[in-house]
């Protein structure tokens, strides 16, 4: 069984209501044609004191479940994968620990031991919600696929506090009747920050035309990603917004299927699911942006760039295949 690429991850945010009172209604007549008589000046009668009512805790946000749309391959090893991400990344107020997150793996008809697998995916807090951003492949064949779940999340601690994070989740299945099986997940754990993030790093975070996941950006941030990996995204984020999947942490260790090692774990790759807001899987979107994409992506560098476009007469740089039907690839060799 293949490990998950680790090295430390995750998602803060949350909204408020507010409320207003009315004013108090002017006393009325005491009869009609009659003045009401004015009342002597009194002492305002005292009141007993009420203790002041803790306000109710903010609501953490429940987005909607990912779901894939009519584009994938296999969709429903897609939709098995985000059930199991979502059964153990979010639970309601109380519903905290390992045999209740057992319970719900088992109602969705999986192993329960699977929860004790789910690491930062189930921080021992009261609450949590989850937000599925994405589900990539890392892999599919005939009957085994990878499929890197990439998350947002929101936990309530003891204090009522809320914290934002996430992380991506490298799930395995096997092909099974009536629905493909989960077999292990790799939740990723991307490494700590950089005591000072490097000046590259520093603008790919600040660019607003790269928009990262929340384990993509602990990638950078821990300094683990290859420059080539930084000057790449800066450059494309000139002609196009790209919104990246992954790219380092939760990427399995070897190309899915063999054992030669990925570029992502070495921090030498980046994936990018969506370009100018455009889903790479999405048969709708216009076929030439994304081979513009990666014919672009190679002009920066890139040795190895995949995708769902085949590119005739471009030798072995770029490539394409049932796994990169989803996403663009951009490897680099330094």
């Amino acid at each position: 069984m293949l490990r998950t690429a680790g090295a430390a991850l995750l998602l803060g945010a949350a909204g408020c209501t507010s409320g207003g009172g009315g004013k108090p209604r002017a006393a009325k007549g005491s009869s009609a044609g009659t003045p009401a008589p004015t009342p002597a000046p009194t002492s305002a009668p005292s009141q007993a004191l009420t203790p002041t009512q803790a306000p109710s805790p903010t609501p953490l946000p429940r987005p909607p479940l990912w779901q894939p749309g009519p584009s994938e391959i296999q969709p429903d090893v897609k939709r098995r994968a985000v059930e199991l991400v979502a059964a153990l990344g979010a639970w309601p107020p109380g519903g905290q620990g390992v045999e209740a997150a057992r319970a719900r793996v088992a109602a969705l008809g999986l192993p329960p031991a699977l929860a004790d697998q789910a690491g930062p995916l189930a921080p021992p807090v009261p609450e949590a919600s989850l937000e599925v951003l994405v589900a990539q492949y890392g892999g599919i064949l005939a009957d085994s696929a990878s499929v890197l779940v990439v998350c947002r999340q929101w936990t309530r601690g003891p204090d009522g506090s809320v914290a934002e994070g996430g992380t991506t989740v490298d799930v395995r299945l096997s092909r099974a009747e009536p629905r493909w099986t989960v077999t292990a997940l790799h939740p990723g754990v991307a490494g700590p920050a950089a005591a000072a993030p490097a000046p590259a790093v520093a603008r790919v975070l600040a660019e607003p035309r790269i928009e990262l996941p929340p384990e993509a950006a602990a990638d950078l941030r821990s300094g683990t990603v290859h420059d080539s990996v930084l000057q790449a995204m800066l450059a494309l984020a000139g002609p196009y917004t790209l919104t990246v999947s992954v790219v380092r942490t939760g990427h399995p260790l070897d190309v899915f299927g063999t054992t030669r090692p990925s570029d992502h774990p070495l921090g030498r790759a980046f994936d990018v699911w969506r370009i100018d807001g455009l889903a790479v899987v999405d048969r709708a979107t216009p076929r030439q942006l994304v081979e513009s994409f990666m014919r672009d992506a190679a002009a920066a560098g890139s040795y190895n760039v995949g995708g769902p476009v085949a590119i005739p007469g471009a030798g072995n740089r770029f490539f394409t295949d049932d796994t990169h039907h989803d996403h663009c690839h951009v490897g680099f060799d330094h």
